[in-house]
């Protein structure tokens, strides 16, 4: 997935077309060994987007010889994407290209008939237009971004560089994406549960009852940890916990605490040569079967696939997996 098609036309939000140039466009992060990305912007010709005027690179038919396609916000949802750019949308699908929308791009992949029967997801003010307009579209107003395989959805703003770094995450793996992360300083993986890839917030440090818990929780993967021993440390009951978990990151206690362990199995098995059984008991899983099983079960492949993917790279320095990265729920 090495090239990258951003479609500009006029009417575009600049905010999401320049992150995506930023994260495509920029100078790969540390660690990257084999190929980074070829960012290319597709356009009808000149276009106006916001205050700022655009050259693209190529016509809106390159999009069909691009392996990934990114669509950013629209602004006029209240008109119909210009066809020329549906059109070319499609067209590039139907060609292979992954396909993702940023916000309200979402409308244009919609016009495109590419969610039509899938869940997908745009800026929380728009979900409600976007369900009335095209009522085959089984849309989610309440994550942040949407991972059908082929076809990516992301809701607004900050959730835009969510889904980005999550597909850098999906063609380079977890430390690259974090070493990406850190360098934009953001947030290097807000994320709710692989198997449906899908997002849930999680705030900033210090601004919610569970502040502290999640850094004590992340020093202990290795422990067998349960609700209870959350909530003690959290001084409040299960019960309370529970609201809370469920109000800041989206799902449950135990759910959360799945996530991160298999987070960080993915790291070791980027990063280090330790062995499967030894990563089991470093993310309190216990066995090697037990890791398998779930590992296999939330991201897709079993752990020595994923190795093998992702562990060719050389390990990566200080901006790898330490630091910053390591302490974000």
């Amino acid at each position: 997935m090495t090239t990258v098609g951003l479609a500009v036309t006029d009417g575009m939000l600049h905010f999401e077309l320049a992150l995506a140039c930023e994260v495509f466009g920029g100078n790969p992060p540390n660690g990257v060994t084999g190929p980074w990305y070829r960012l290319s912007l597709c356009g009808p010709g000149p276009v106006r987007v916001g205050r700022f005027s655009m050259e693209p690179d190529h016509g809106l038919d390159h999009l069909s010889r691009v392996d990934t396609v990114i669509v950013p916000g629209w602004a006029e949802i209240d008109q119909d994407p210009p066809a020329e750019l549906v059109d070319a949308v499609r067209a590039a699908h139907e060609a292979g290209a992954r396909v993702a929308s940023l916000c309200t791009g979402a409308f244009v992949l919609a016009a495109a008939g590419l969610l039509d029967g899938h869940r997908a997801t745009t800026h929380w003010a728009h979900t409600q237009e976007l369900t009335e307009r095209h009522p085959r579209v089984r849309v989610d107003p309440d994550v942040l971004y949407v991972d059908n395989g082929s076809v990516l959805t992301s809701a607004g703003k900050a959730a835009a560089m969510d889904l980005c770094l999550h597909l850098v995450r999906l063609d380079h793996g977890s430390s690259i994406a974090n070493t990406l992360a850190r360098r934009l300083v953001v947030p290097p993986h807000r994320d709710g549960g692989q198997a449906q890839f899908v997002t849930t917030p999680v705030p900033a440090p210090g601004s919610h009852p569970l502040a502290g818990l999640f850094p004590w929780v992340l020093q202990r993967l290795d422990q067998p940890l349960t609700v209870e021993d959350l909530a003690r440390e959290a001084r409040m009951s299960s019960r309370h916990l529970g609201r809370h978990f469920r109000s800041v990151t989206g799902t449950t206690p135990l759910q959360w605490l799945h996530t991160q362990r298999i987070r960080h199995a993915q790291e070791l098995l980027e990063t280090t040569d330790d062995t499967v059984d030894t990563i089991a008991s470093a993310t309190g899983m216990g066995t090697a079967t037990t890791l398998r099983r779930h590992f296999h079960r939330t991201v897709g492949v079993p752990p020595d696939a994923y190795r093998r993917t992702f562990r060719s790279r050389p390990l990566p320095g200080p901006e790898g997996a330490d630091g910053y990265e390591t302490l974000m729920p």
